[in-house]
């Protein structure tokens, strides 16, 4: 079996105001300890394969995995290698904050074996980062890419934010000239989402949040998928771009529902057998997590057995991100029966309303249907 393994570091400096990743600022646990602890749910995991799993991608993300130092994550590097082969060829990815790393952190994490860097830089406008609650600003996101490059990695991907609270479509027009100048290998621009739960989403309910008409924020989707790709950054999802050769290998898994393994608090996992596919996930709560492994028992919860529905379901909204789209006669293959059949109503309404297209024997998202990617995904949940 090939599968993806994932490492979630749930530690931040400070909480970003739109953040509602299972993440927390400051912590009790020592470092030490909370590795420790994902070192020995590895182990456990382990031996519920009968055989030695393969992985060919690593993603070490958060929080803010670069608050570890290089020797803890050169230790999370090699327990994977040691209970599920970590291939030699692996895509190893790692998370940083530019606020958080210098050239000799950066350096120290290339040894330890990450050959890819995630930087999330989000804007290159410090009025933004501050309104934001990011901690580094937009000069010092540039310097993390001097670093890095002086680190030794050439496999560098930046994330942004559009859609802000503020930002006119000229900023963001900016911020993607500045990003390619930048020459990262991968980019991935997201919309702003404002989720319940954190400070963003209060101040819009009381009306101190001042969001982009939707027109506007339409037309940073249209722009990013113009802009990059004419700067030689291909668009294969949603919201990612990369140089020829650069896609994330990880990322992929996901939207292909591959097989991958989450390590450590919150962390979830999907495994493709028995029959159609098994969900679990980490308590969330990194104290919780801790205490379950100390008893010598894996940590899973609210594990799902996904039905065939629930299954065909996912391969297509999960396989539209994707710009290539969806095969009809692998979806077919796989389940014993036609989307055609599957979803009548859906796909026939799709193609009508210029959604989705035929290309290539396969079906995907048209142009139009990527900026109203949401409303074909609800069809098919």
């Amino acid at each position: 079996m090939q599968l993806a393994l994932y490492i979630h570091v749930p530690f931040c400096t400070r909480k970003c105001r739109y953040c509602d990743f299972a993440s927390q600022a400051g912590s009790s646990i020592p470092p030490e300890e909370y590795v420790a602890a994902m070192l020995r749910e590895m182990a456990l995991r382990r031996q519920s394969f009968p055989r030695q799993p393969e992985a060919v991608t690593l993603y070490i993300g958060g929080g803010t995995p670069s608050l570890l130092a290089p020797r803890l994550i050169g230790s999370l590097i090699d327990a994977t290698a040691e209970h599920f082969a970590l291939s030699a060829t692996a895509e190893i990815t790692l998370e940083a904050n530019p606020g958080t790393v210098t050239l000799e952190s950066l350096a120290g994490y290339r040894t330890a074996g990450v050959n890819r860097l995630s930087l999330g830089v989000q804007s290159l406008n410090d009025g933004l980062l501050e309104m934001l609650g990011r901690i580094h600003t937009a000069d010092e996101a540039r310097q993390a890419v001097v670093m890095a490059r002086a680190a030794g990695f050439d496999n560098l991907g930046i994330d942004l934010i559009h859609s802000l609270p503020g930002q006119s479509l000229t900023a963001w027009e900016q911020t993607l000239a500045e990003a390619v100048a930048l020459g990262p290998e991968h980019i991935s621009a997201y919309g702003l989402s404002i989720e319940e739960g954190t400070p963003f989403h209060a101040m819009m309910e009381q009306g101190e949040l001042e969001l982009p008409p939707e027109e506007t924020a339409a037309r940073m989707l249209e722009t990013t998928m113009e802009l990059l790709p004419a700067a030689g950054y291909a668009q294969y999802e949603i919201a990612n771009f990369s140089r020829p050769g650069r896609r994330s290998r990880h990322n992929q898994v996901y939207w292909q529902r591959g097989n991958y393994l989450g390590f450590g608090a919150a962390a979830h996992s999907f495994l493709r057998e028995p029959l159609f596919g098994r969900r679990w996930n980490n308590p969330t709560a990194p104290l919780d997590y801790l205490h379950v492994l100390a008893t010598g028992i894996l940590p899973d919860e609210q594990t799902m057995r996904l039905s065939r529905r629930d299954a065909m379901g996912e391969a297509v909204f999960l396989g539209l991100r994707l710009l290539e789209g969806i095969d009809p006669a692998a979806f077919a293959a796989e389940f014993g029966e036609s989307l055609e059949t599957a979803y009548p109503g859906a796909l026939k309404r799709h193609f009508t309303d210029g959604l989705l297209q035929e290309k290539g024997g396969r079906i995907n998202l048209t142009k139009r249907g990527l900026l109203l990617a949401n409303r074909v995904f609800a069809s098919f949940v």
